[in-house]
């Protein structure tokens, strides 16, 4: 059974963009999350365990759904501790590119969920450094639905009218 999940994780890696429904605000998410975890260069395993309760009050108990957030999450996180081409400020420039792109994300910046970490970091400039990515994150979600707020709307009515075809 493990090695059948490991093999789908592996497959749904590979071609997420295909085979995910809407894969993008997924991959958003999951950089939102990394994001936060990466701060904490002690991080556990609880962070993993605590993104993929998250994941399964947004997606109401879809279970396929959560898990592939927080793999992905944890994909990210493990290529920023490993300096495999991602680091913070990487995250940090790609988030605010996809809000620039897709506007409507902000929405899913959710400071509730993200302040949820901070308990699991030990060390007070670990917590620090986490505060300050938790309030650029506000900034950055006040800014971009005040700013976009035409586009946000138009977005969200295409994606309505899609729905109900």
């Amino acid at each position: 059974m493990r090695l059948f999940f490991r093999l789908k994780h592996h497959f749904f890696g590979a071609f997420r963009e295909l085979f995910v429904h809407h894969h993008g605000s997924l991959e958003f998410r999951a950089k939102v999350f990394a994001l936060i975890i990466s701060a904490n260069e002690g991080s556990t395993v609880e962070s993993y365990i605590m993104v993929k309760n998250i994941a399964c009050d947004i997606y109401k108990d879809d279970l396929e759904r959560a898990n592939l957030l927080m793999l992905t999450t944890k994909e990210k996180v493990k290529k920023v501790k490993d300096n495999n081409g991602l680091d913070i400020d990487i995250l940090v420039a790609s988030i605010q590119k996809d809000l620039k792109i897709i506007p409507r994300y902000a929405k899913k910046i959710n400071l509730e969920e993200l302040k949820r970490f901070i308990p699991l970091s030990n060390d007070e400039d670990t917590i620090a450094y986490q505060t300050n990515i938790l309030e650029f994150l506000q900034t950055l979600k006040d800014e971009t639905l005040e700013t976009k707020k035409e586009q946000i709307a138009q977005d969200e009515e295409v994606l309505e009218e899609k729905i109900i075809r």
